[in-house]
């Protein structure tokens, strides 16, 4: 569809957070304008990539437009456990509540609750995620089927999947469809072997590829990997020589100066997950140290089991918050600075560098917010509001790859809401006995 949003006010974070006004036109899955209607009407820009006709023309009515959310860590089909496994640390949380519930789920299940989490995802104006989950290929299913844009990770560790599993579905996912994008990586140090380290560090450099993992979560964690390896998990991870095409790791909350050089120089991201963090007690990431030393940052939510919501705006407020309460200095972390690792750096921690800012020839996935609510009010700055007062409730649409999943309170997804609650429920049901 070729469509046309006007009379707007836009955020296109393609290099900094300065608000415009103008329109951006949309045609097929690419943007192909964004700038100054007067510009058109003058005819020194835009008007030569004008389609013959336009399928809708929306008028924005001086609301928001801008890249959609990239949620660069997350684990969509636990939307089963959320409420359920809760108020637990971490390691009991895995031990006695995750693992066990999650030996119960189907490839099926993972389908249907796939999809719950993506309907979460547009009402927060998320237009892409990076999942870690079992079943790629019902991942995978739901994400197509719904229209949403899904970069996929190996979960690989001592009891599920094998390398040789791995190096399939990393031919497989990268040429399965336009929506999808996969990537290698293992659940962490402490669940994965040395030999299947060695065997992903051999995948890497072989597709001269980037590893994800989740890293340094716990202080535990880390404290039990220098035992066992005289080295942070990052350190060590390093040594196995996983990073040497880049890549990143999920929370980083314990990093000692050497982890965070050794991200630097990697060229690796740093995914902060601040609500699943707070959540399980785990601790608050070195946010600030990070930014000052320009390591890559991302935002992203974790699962809805640890977390338990998937809401960039939540997420965006704990960043700058718990990094100002960390460092006792309220100008750490600031809101601009939030803003870009929630969708550009986020998009880019992905491997999406055709998606995270609003210009011609990205890939036409935005999102429209609603200044016209209070929270909203006074427009003293658009960019700080999204961060320190911004809500779900400011979502009025969410499109991914030029096409509207998600308006004004409705889905157009394939399915209808109702029919996904009532799945995801009786899946839970089932399984609790």
């Amino acid at each position: 569809m070729n469509i046309r949003f006007y009379n707007a006010r836009i955020l296109a974070m393609d290099g900094d957070t300065e608000v415009t006004r103008g329109e951006v036109w949309v045609q097929g899955n690419k943007i192909t304008y964004v700038g100054s209607t007067a510009h058109i009407r003058e005819g020194t820009m835009g008007r030569e990539n004008a389609p013959q006709a336009w399928d809708r023309e929306i008028d924005v009515e001086e609301n928001l437009v801008m890249p959609g959310f990239a949620n660069a860590h997350t684990h969509s089909a636990m939307t089963f456990l959320r409420s359920y496994a809760d108020d637990l640390p971490l390691q009991e949380w895995l031990k006695k509540q995750v693992f066990p519930m999650e030996a119960k789920l189907t490839g099926e299940d993972i389908y249907e609750l796939s999809r719950l989490a993506i309907l979460e995802y547009l009402t927060s104006g998320i237009t892409c995620n990076f999942d870690m989950y079992f079943h790629p290929e019902m991942i995978a299913r739901a994400s197509v089927d719904c229209g949403f844009r899904t970069v996929m990770v190996s979960s690989l560790n001592n009891f599920t999947s094998s390398l040789g599993e791995m190096e399939q579905e990393y031919l497989k996912y990268n040429h399965y469809h336009e929506l999808i994008r996969y990537h290698l990586g293992f659940h962490a140090e402490y669940t994965t072997s040395e030999e299947l380290l060695r065997g992903v560090a051999a995948l890497a450099e072989k597709y001269q590829a980037p590893v994800f993992t989740h890293n340094s979560e716990t202080r535990r964690e880390v404290d039990e990997c220098i035992a066992r390896h005289k080295m942070t998990p990052t350190a060590y991870l390093d040594s196995l020589g996983l990073f040497r095409y880049g890549g990143g790791g999920y929370h980083c909350v314990h990093m000692a100066e050497e982890d965070i050089r050794i991200f630097k120089e990697r060229g690796l991201a740093v995914v902060t997950n601040p609500g699943s963090n707070t959540k399980l007690s785990s601790g608050i990431a070195r946010i600030s140290d990070m930014l000052k030393e320009g390591v890559k940052l991302a935002v992203g939510t974790d699962g809805p089991a640890s977390n338990n919501c998937l809401d960039m705006f939540r997420e965006m407020f704990l960043v700058t918050g718990l990094a100002k309460l960390r460092e006792g200095d309220a100008s750490a972390v600031p809101a601009e600075e939030v803003l870009k690792m929630a969708t550009v750096g986020g998009a880019l921690a992905m491997g999406l560098s055709d998606c995270g800012c609003l210009a011609p020839g990205k890939l036409a996935d935005l999102i429209v917010i609603d200044l016209k609510q209070p929270n909203m009010q006074p427009l003293n700055h658009i960019a700080k509001n999204l961060v320190y007062s911004g809500s779900k409730q400011n979502v009025k649409l969410t499109m991914v790859n030029g096409k509207i999943l998600y308006e004004d309170g409705e889905f157009f997804v394939g399915a209808k809401p109702e029919e996904i609650y009532e799945k995801a429920n009786r899946i839970i049901k089932r399984m609790a006995g």
